[in-house]
């Protein structure tokens, strides 16, 4: 099932805003957070217009998880976190989706939670290009 007004399903205009595809894993889609005041923070997307994790079977729920763990494996290999929270919320998006947000000793926001935009720290296309490459080579 698709919903042609969710950035998560294809709605480009929405997406650019906030995202970059970085790839497709067996149950999820894969993107760059554009704001990067948090170094590697991603989203991983159910790969189905999904609204709740309740609507899915209990292989579906493994699976999805199983992708979040290996994002949070490539994350952890590339940019060293001392943490990385998830965070899955969904009151205006409503598409399952899931952040993930390294997190570092004694910098920014360490000790609470984090902001969904914070709009702090953007990259350069050169940045941009050259994070999407670690992480799709970790993966």
């Amino acid at each position: 099932m698709r919903d042609p007004d969710c950035a998560y399903c294809g709605n480009d205009d929405i997406l650019s805003g906030f995202g970059i595809f970085i790839c497709e894993l067996s149950y999820s889609k894969i993107y760059l957070f554009k704001e990067q005041s948090h170094p590697g923070r991603c989203i991983a997307a159910y790969k189905d217009h999904i609204d709740n994790i309740t609507d899915l079977s209990n292989t579906d729920i493994a699976g999805y998880y199983r992708d979040i763990a290996v994002l949070s494996r490539a994350l952890h290999k590339i940019f060293h976190p001392d943490k990385i929270n998830y965070g899955a919320y969904g009151d205006t998006a409503k598409h399952l989706h899931t952040h993930l947000v390294p997190k570092y000793k004694d910098k920014f926001e360490w000790g609470g939670v984090f902001a969904m935009n914070p709009n702090k720290i953007h990259l350069n296309d050169g940045e941009y290009k050259e994070m999407l490459e670690k992480i799709k080579a970790a993966l």
